[in-house]
């Protein structure tokens, strides 16, 4: 077993990097299609740890992630764009608002209906988990360290968070034809369609410059001073026991910096890849969060995949009933379904399969949920919670 702190450091990393590097191989992709790259750079230090070669109990996991995290949160909250979000407009954003809704009242409801079977310690698994299906991973690894989910809640969540969100996707590319029916019998408004095409630009690509070691210094700059900040803010707030621990706070705190700084010209540092950055610094941080469980702590995923697909059920009411009262097209009920279950890796691609051009639509949704995540995951994590200690017995 390995027991030095450099040597356990570089494994973690070695993981990472095998993990990114194979991704971007072609001969690769048909591996990571349904299995992506931020599964396994979780699971991969969980196996290591359960075969003896890392040490779960080593003290470095929790100083890389109590010092990284919120770093990492910064970065990527930093260069969103939120006045692209605002153009898409009244119907676009109620759509995703309402998903986000649906996602939270299902997680509440499917906690409530399975708390039986899995235990009522798995309301942090289940708050955890709605921080991901409103945002993505980002959120829910940032909602994990803020309430404290213990290790072996969280692994089986891992577990359902890879299954159903591509099942779901799955279900939803084959519903791009029944768009013509569904809008027929929603009396939908499809003018909103025309308006997306005019205000919304074509889908992000890749960094236009390259990351040089200055930029790279910056980004790590404002992202340490930030994140120093965000700690410093937490000391001044109350614990609350059971309900907000003191880097709860370093979470929002960090969070909420990212966001106002992306109304700066800090923002202009996604053009030199400072996404890329903040997505290292977060994967880093799973591989450590990894290294910390055990296989022995996926005996109840089958379970809790069940409990994911009544959470996806609720949500997917939601959607419908509010894409009723505004005649939204299916296309936007689709595209906010899957902004919030799936992010932006998968929104964008089932934005353009509906409408061929609008992929912006879904990327821009996703990246709304990015920022909404880790607040909409803390606060589903709280009444998971009440559920979890509700006795109507007294």
């Amino acid at each position: 077993m390995i027991q030095n702190t450099l040597a356990t450091v570089m494994v973690l990393l070695g993981i990472e990097a095998v993990v990114l590097w194979s991704s971007r191989q072609a001969r690769f992709q048909g591996f990571f299609k349904y299995i992506p790259p931020v599964f396994w750079i979780y699971f991969l230090p969980m196996l290591a740890s359960t075969v003896g070669l890392l040490d779960p109990e080593h003290p470095v996991y929790q100083k890389l992630i109590n010092n990284l995290l919120p770093a990492s949160l910064v970065i990527l909250l930093m260069v969103v764009d939120i006045k692209a979000i605002l153009k898409l407009g009244r119907t676009a954003l109620f759509m995703f608002f309402a998903g986000s809704f649906g996602m939270m009242l299902g997680t509440v409801v499917s906690f409530f209906i399975f708390k039986g079977w899995v235990g009522a310690e798995f309301w942090a698994g289940f708050g955890a988990l709605s921080g991901s299906w409103t945002g993505g991973s980002a959120n829910m690894v940032a909602v994990k360290e803020a309430i404290g989910t213990p290790d072996a809640v969280f692994a089986p969540m891992v577990v359902v968070d890879t299954v159903v969100p591509y099942c779901w996707m799955g279900i939803l590319v084959a519903f791009a034809g029944m768009q013509p029916l569904y809008d027929r019998w929603n009396n939908s408004d499809r003018r909103v369609l025309d308006y997306l095409s005019r205000r919304v630009e074509p889908a992000v690509g890749s960094p236009s410059q390259k990351l040089t070691l200055k930029k790279t210094v910056l980004i790590f700059a404002i992202s340490a001073v930030a994140a120093l900040a965000a700690k410093s803010a937490a000391q001044i707030f109350p614990e609350i026991k059971g309900v907000v621990t003191a880097y709860a706070w370093t979470v929002i705190f960090a969070s909420t910096i990212g966001i106002a700084l992306s109304f700066t010209p800090v923002s202009r540092l996604e053009s030199a890849g400072a996404s890329r950055i903040g997505y290292a610094l977060l994967y880093f941080v799973l591989t450590a969060i990894g290294a910390k469980a055990s296989l022995a702590d996926m005996g109840q995923a089958v379970v809790l995949i069940a409990a994911g697909f009544c959470i996806v059920a609720v949500h997917a009411a939601v959607l419908i009933f509010a894409g009723r009262l505004v005649r939204a097209p299916l296309f936007l009920a689709a595209v906010a379904s899957q902004a919030n279950l799936g992010g932006v890796a998968s929104a964008p691609v089932v934005a353009e399969i509906y409408q061929p051009g609008l992929a912006s639509v879904g990327l821009l949704l996703a990246i709304l949920g990015n920022i909404m995540g880790t607040y909409v995951g803390i606060l589903t994590a709280q009444l998971c919670r009440a559920v979890a200690f509700f006795n109507p017995g007294g």
